[in-house]
């Protein structure tokens, strides 16, 4: 979206007047305008057919060259590497793994930072609202990276370096990182499904992830979609 950081009253005039006399044109100039905006239009309808439409998946998971962070694995989507920069500082700061960071957020929300989930978890990293402190704002990407990185580390602590262990924590609490899987809640065994099959291809360097993909279809798309609307 274009900004205009100017006087608003010099905006305003700069757009209603024109320099050069206006915006008035010669009779004879307009035929040939007119042909050249037909021309146009008819070009744009005719590409419109001819290009087949892409479905969520193909939009989530499509690449855009050279778009890739470069201490990221390449496979992430497009969202997650629109935050790469952030991701990366986020990572340092929580002595952290920054593939292991892009996994939690493109699981979570894709990149998304005002996304809200049902049971009330909020932004890029989906924290719930008791994690914050009075007056934080959780949706500004920077807290809640805070927040839920500091809590994503306990976890990691907690399960010894265990990272499948750490992504059951992060999702289902610290208290079930002991508890033999049978007793995780089905969400929670998703979760760890999803977010340890990702990252350990982000560890190998994998340029794609076949369980991304499968997350990308199972409802990823709609998610990562919503997420590029709104960045």
């Amino acid at each position: 979206m274009d900004e205009y950081y100017g006087d608003e009253e010099e905006y305003w005039e700069a757009v209603e007047e024109p320099e050069n006399g206006g915006g008035c044109l010669s009779p004879l100039l307009i035929p040939p305008l007119l042909v050249v905006i037909l021309g146009v239009i008819f070009s744009s309808f005719m590409w419109g057919l001819s290009t087949p439409p892409r479905s969520d998946v193909e939009f989530a998971s499509g690449k855009r060259e050279g778009a890739n962070h470069p201490n990221l694995a390449p496979l992430f989507t497009p969202e997650i590497d629109f935050w790469g920069d952030q991701i990366v500082e986020w990572a340092a700061q929580n002595g952290l793994d920054p593939n292991l960071v892009a996994t939690v957020m493109q699981i979570e929300s894709c990149g998304d930072p005002r996304a809200l989930s049902g049971a009330g978890a909020i932004g890029l990293f989906q924290v719930m609202p008791y994690h914050f402190e009075q007056g934080e704002n959780p949706y500004y990407p920077a807290t809640n990276a805070l927040r839920g990185l500091n809590y994503l580390k306990t976890s990691l602590d907690t399960a010894n370096g265990n990272y499948r262990l750490a992504f059951a924590g992060y999702n289902g609490g610290i208290g079930v990182i002991p508890k033999v899987e049978a007793a995780w809640a089905a969400e929670t065994v998703r979760y760890v499904y999803w977010g340890s099959g990702i990252y350990a291809d982000a560890l190998q360097g994998a340029v794609s992830s076949a369980r991304l993909d499968e997350w990308l279809g199972y409802g990823g798309a709609s998610l990562c979609a919503q997420a590029h609307a709104r960045q």
